[in-house]
């Protein structure tokens, strides 16, 4: 039988297994050493200054093996019933390998390229400033996600199995460390190698995987979906389509506005980006233990209300790099990723807005892309006040609460450089004023946060859509529209990578519900 036992240790308890065996031979009054025990959950508590990582084990005891399990199970669907999925980030990837558990044919269609091909797009945009509008941070294979640091960390427990995705990851080449840890994560660089395998999979099972094939068109007859037109040329006849195309694809919107389906303007958040040294964070939040090999580089997460609205973290990324994430010319965006160790010296987090569409300016309820173009109009200014390139407006952190132009930065990892601005003059005027007064509330929670060795580069602006595409809750296809699916983070329904993957399963057990009446 087995046994699960939690107790606290130091951070070099925690790397020493012969310690951690005995520390569970005495807490369970074990008379012998013969038991075997694995990792179960593992998190580290910073509160004070005698740092601890809370352990939880399972304890196999009287002989028994730790069990083994097979943790994905796929099949040859070459002859079975076609799914069409639209976009191959996780949401779209996870809804094609459960469609093969479940004996379900998937076809799949990815505007961008493969995650290969899109490496040498991505060094255009950081060196050249070069967008390609197909292929870029957001677009190609794996979705965002596959450039944006892999954090697996979601509160969406209750939208389905998090530990099956996150075991998928895992089946698929990921560090089996992300079904124990707290705060799962598994690095940029490590991330294209996993999405290859999952395509790899798809294939081998008799899916089929498209890249550079861009949604144009559906066929429609009498409410119901008959196909989709790619690339305004090939039109492949379906009669389920899940819509897996991600925050940044603006075009869908339009399309399924000129089809006549109903869309929804919904809250987002926007602000900014902002780059400590890690070695400063590491100091705060572990007491001034510095250089630690038995800790992690340190995270944070910072809340605060201002004005009756929420201001925020959000993916904070440790020894992280900020990125250039624009999807068109005319736009600047950032985003912020990490390699698997976290070891750049630098920290980004964004510290964001929330924004709420009937607070903008004309709102109408009738207009669906309010937001989005709010969106739109603060990247488009900071491209324009960054001299349009894909340099960064960008500010010392101080500077910008004290409304002084910084007259030069300690640093940036952001390769196509910065230009100097003063934020507030640029970011709209209920952004700069809810993020002054939250970065000197962020202070009190993390003395010497407020410093002008911290850089903010304008905007971060795509944490989420800014359009929500509706779906029944029961069926989760389009109440205008038979067997269209919309899907994650582009129509509304999530917010990162394992919450998408999990919408993405979803979606595939509403289809095989459908076909089974």
């Amino acid at each position: 039988m087995s046994q699960v036992i939690q107790f606290q240790v130091t951070p070099e308890q925690a790397k020493n297994e012969f310690f951690i065996k005995n520390r569970i031979k005495d807490e369970l009054n074990l008379s012998n050493s013969d038991f075997q025990f694995v990792w179960r959950k593992r998190s580290i508590d910073a509160r004070k200054s005698a740092i601890k990582i809370n352990c939880s084990f399972e304890v196999y005891i009287e002989g028994e093996e730790i069990p083994s399990e097979k943790y994905y199970c796929s099949q040859n669907v070459v002859n079975s019933t076609e799914i069409c999925i639209i976009g191959s980030g996780p949401a779209g990837l996870f809804a094609a390998l459960h469609a093969i558990e479940l004996g379900l044919k998937p076809i799949v269609f990815e505007r961008g390229k493969d995650v290969r091909s899109r490496r040498r797009d991505l060094a255009k945009l950081n060196k050249e400033s070069i967008v390609n509008g197909e292929s870029n941070y957001c677009f190609g294979e794996g979705g965002a996600g596959t450039y944006s640091d892999g954090k697996l960390y979601t509160r969406s427990k209750k939208r389905g199995d998090v530990l099956k995705a996150l075991k998928w990851f895992v089946h698929f080449g990921a560090d089996d460390d992300i079904l124990v840890d707290a705060h799962p994560h598994i690095g940029t660089n490590k991330l294209p190698h996993i999405i290859v395998a999952m395509r790899e999979e798809i294939i081998n099972s008799g899916g089929e995987v498209h890249f550079d094939s861009k949604l144009t068109d559906l066929i429609i007859e009498n409410g119901e979906i008959k196909g989709v037109e790619i690339n305004s040329e090939n039109i492949r006849m379906f009669d389920n389509v899940i819509l897996a195309t991600g925050h940044s694809a603006r075009d869908i919107f339009e399309l399924l506005h000129r089809k006549g389906l109903q869309l929804k303007a919904k809250s987002f958040a926007l602000g900014v980006r902002v780059e400590h040294k890690q070695e400063f964070i590491d100091k705060i939040q572990y007491s001034g233990r510095l250089n630690d090999e038995y800790l992690p580089p340190a995270s944070y997460s910072l809340v605060t209300q201002v004005d009756g609205q929420g201001v925020y973290s959000f993916c904070m990324c440790p020894g992280g790099i900020i990125a250039p994430c624009a999807t068109s010319e005319g736009e600047v965006v950032t985003n912020g990723w990490s390699p698997s160790k976290r070891n750049n010296p630098y920290s980004n987090s964004g510290i964001v807005v929330t924004v709420n569409p009937e607070d903008l300016p004309n709102y109408s309820k009738d207009n669906p892309f309010i937001a989005l173009d709010f969106q739109k109009s603060v990247e488009k200014m900071c491209w324009e006040a960054a001299g349009k390139t894909q340099k960064v407006p960008a500010q010392c952190l101080k500077d910008f609460v004290d409304g002084k132009v910084s007259i030069s930065f300690p640093r940036s990892s952001y390769v196509p450089g910065l230009a100097s601005v003063d934020l507030n003059k640029i970011l709209p005027l209920f952004i700069a004023k809810r993020l002054r007064k939250a970065f000197v509330d962020f202070d009190k929670k993390m003395k010497g946060f407020l410093t002008n060795d911290a850089v903010l580069h304008a905007p971060e602006s795509r944490t989420s859509s800014p359009v929500q595409i509706p779906r029944d809750e029961v069926t989760l296809e389009h109440p205008d529209l038979v067997g269209l699916y919309p899907c994650a983070e582009g129509a509304g329904y999530a917010g990162g990578i394992i919450s998408a993957a999990i919408d993405g399963i979803k979606c595939v057990d509403a289809i095989k519900v459908k076909l089974e009446k």
